[in-house]
């Protein structure tokens, strides 16, 4: 890979992607939501140690950057459920590199 210059800015595309995608729980969401849209309920059950108050909140965090798309029904009670945007799609590769370094990472670590 070949390093460009990169000046780091407020909006550079480093920070740019570190911002709409740091965080302990969003990535994982971001994952989960890949294969089909679901339900919060759904949701804390694939991902058992977020809080309750933590996914509703990186889930209104992730909607407002556009990376997933809430859909309300407007029943009483309420039905509602999240899915991923288009844009949300893209971060599919990033996820998977991240895995396979990890993956990588680990295999690196056994053997030293």
């Amino acid at each position: 890979m070949e390093n460009k210059e990169l000046k780091v800015t407020a909006r550079c595309p480093i920070r740019t992607t570190s911002d709409l995608l740091s965080g302990k729980w969003k990535l994982l969401i971001l994952y989960q939501l890949a294969p089909k849209a679901l339900r919060p309920s759904q949701l804390k059950r694939l991902i058992p140690d977020i809080s309750e108050k933590m996914l509703n909140q990186e889930l209104k965090t992730l909607c407002d950057s556009g990376l997933v798309v809430r859909y309300n029904y407007g029943e009483v009670p309420p039905k509602v459920h999240y899915e991923l945007s288009a844009i949300g799609y893209k971060t599919m590769p990033i996820i998977a590199e991240m895995q396979s370094f990890a993956m990588a990472y680990e295999e690196e670590i056994k053997t030293n």
